[in-house]
């Protein structure tokens, strides 16, 4: 019943926002469940955070494609839970594995995969370090707390949506600039 309430206020949230990413990728590990999956037997039933299900459900059902970046060092341990939990088919791309590199090869391979630009994805994860490292690659990315939840869930989308109208209000200055400019030699051409 939780899973469905979840379900329903984020899909509450999403309809607030002009614009959905077109890809929301998300770590694992202290993002969608409250472990480190190094930690852990492939034998115990994992958990979820308690919004995460819902949250991703209703991504799905808004037609928003999901995908996995996760620098653990136990890969086999995550996939295994990733199958408990029933949600590996609900991920476009899952790129996990060990890297030093803040999770730039993960969304170069997931930006590869899928063919959404950067611009057009959201991000979350509970690492300082890697949320700015894929901010520079202009995702808009949202350090969690206690996990994805309801609050990092409407942050992220107003801070996507920000991002999306700064852009596009760079690119009209670009264009009404560029679009002067060239009235403007015409006219000069024709004198």
């Amino acid at each position: 019943m939780g899973d469905e309430r979840v379900k329903t206020d984020a899909m509450q949230i999403m309809g607030m926002f002009q614009v959905l990413p077109r890809l929301v990728v998300f770590d694992l590990d202290y993002t969608l469940w409250p472990f480190y999956c190094e930690c852990r037997s492939k034998r115990e039933m994992p958990s979820l955070y308690k919004d995460a299900r819902g949250i991703l459900n209703a991504f799905k059902e808004k037609g928003v494609d999901i995908a996995i970046a996760s620098r653990s060092p136990t890969a086999d341990i995550a996939k295994t839970f990733l199958d408990k939990l029933n949600i590996t088919s609900m991920f476009v791309a899952k790129e996990i594995f060990s890297s030093w590199t803040h999770k730039t090869d993960h969304f170069q391979k997931i930006h590869s995969k899928t063919g959404v630009p950067y611009s057009s994805m959201l991000f979350f994860d509970d690492e300082n370090r890697n949320i700015q490292t894929v901010s520079k690659m202009g995702v808009t990315s949202i350090l969690v707390g206690n996990g994805v939840n309801l609050g990092a869930l409407r942050q992220g989308l107003t801070e996507y949506n920000e991002n999306v109208n700064t852009s596009e209000k760079n690119k009209q200055r670009w264009l009404k600039k560029f679009s002067g400019n060239s009235s403007s030699s015409e006219k000069n051409e024709k004198k």
